[in-house]
């Protein structure tokens, strides 16, 4: 149950989040059409954050989807089966960083199946059996400046802006 809840409020999070990126990349447009070049440049870095934080979703999402699929296997088993090993490595990790209740619930489950100690080495990638994309996209380094201008150069395209780095 908490699987299908996950999902569902995944989904729902990227939708929101999808939602309030356009209207922000609408906004940057007329940064950059009134010549407000640096508040753009800091905007667009949120944006970036925000599409690396919407794909990170999009993998949590398939993990929970992959560890619905296969409850069957998991009920029967003390051990964690290698391939859903990186899917709940994964959910344990995310659980931290992601503003989603319902993997916290999940995690705990996780935990009381496979310990706590597996758990907790894997929210803090110990082994590193996280996906090492969602550990990137979760991450909290600034985006590198041609992602940055790649992006800007894109919303002026889409809303017409004559703008150039």
């Amino acid at each position: 149950v908490e699987l299908k809840l996950a999902i569902h409020r995944l989904k729902l999070l990227q939708a929101k989040t999808a939602s309030l990126n356009t209207k922000a990349r609408r906004e940057i447009a007329t940064l950059l059409e009134t010549g407000k070049i640096e508040s753009a440049y800091i905007r667009v870095e949120n944006i970036i954050r925000e599409d690396f934080n919407i794909e990170a979703l999009e993998i949590v999402e398939l993990y929970c989807e992959l560890l619905n699929a296969r409850l069957g296997m998991i009920e029967q088993s003390r051990t964690v089966d290698p391939g859903i090993e990186d899917a709940v490595a994964s959910i344990a990790y995310a659980s931290t960083r992601v503003d989603v209740k319902e993997l916290v619930m999940i995690r705990e489950l996780l935990a009381a199946k496979y310990g706590a100690e597996y758990i907790k080495n894997a929210m803090d990638n110990v082994d590193g059996t996280v996906s090492p994309k969602l550990v990137h996209k979760l991450g909290v380094k600034a985006p590198a400046r041609f992602l940055v201008e790649m992006y800007l150069k894109e919303i002026s395209n889409a809303y017409n802006v004559g703008w150039r780095p």
